[in-house]
């Protein structure tokens, strides 16, 4: 058995990464089977944000999410199933720009990580993801681990693993990150006490 988990603990690291495209399959020990796993939610924000993903748009921008928070609290959101007038949208970027400026973040970039992450939430949308591919390992009929294939993209909290026909609770490591792709990302899932 400790030759099994020294070579699943190697397959493991290998597959941690947060990757854009599926991985090859590695080769498996004797009598282990792949599983799918089902990822489900991951895109709980904190309470203070309103239902923005400041974790993500501020990992984007290189920033804290409280350096983020303190920047938003000087623009006057618009409704949300009317949208800002110009005035206000010029308004509210430049309180942004004034506040995030000195952390190098220019307009253009703003732009860019404020549309990657636009969604109408009174449409009951969510903002751009990617979901996350993974196996669970399993022997004898016992999850033995787990293999990361894709990481995703867009998670805002730790999701929900289940492993179909198995009972195991399981905890998720996330990776935040200016890389827009790759922001939010699914890094490890393991088998927690």
């Amino acid at each position: 058995m400790p030759t099994v988990w020294m070579i699943l603990n190697l397959h493991a690291v290998a597959l941690a990464g947060p990757l854009t495209n599926a991985a090859p399959a590695a080769p498996l020990p004797e009598n282990v089977a792949r599983v799918p796993v089902v990822f489900s939610g991951g895109h709980d924000t904190d309470p203070r944000d309103g239902g923005r993903p400041v974790v993500l748009i501020a990992a984007a921008l290189g920033v804290s999410s409280d350096v983020f928070r303190d920047a938003f609290r000087q623009v006057h959101p618009a409704d949300p199933n009317v949208g800002p007038t110009g005035d206000e949208a010029r308004q509210n970027k430049a309180a942004l720009l004034g506040a995030l400026g000195k952390y190098g973040i220019t307009n253009d970039r703003l732009d860019q990580v404020s549309d990657y992450y636009r969604y109408v939430r009174a449409r009951h949308e969510v903002w751009r993801t990617r979901p996350a591919v993974a196996n669970a390992l399993v022997k004898d009929g016992a999850v033995i681990g787990f293999e990361v294939v894709s990481g995703g993209s867009g998670y805002s909290s730790p999701p929900t693993v289940s492993v179909p026909g198995h009972q195991v609770a399981v905890g998720v490591t996330l990776a935040f990150g200016r890389e827009l792709p790759t922001n939010g990302a699914v890094t490890a899932v393991n088998a927690t006490p």
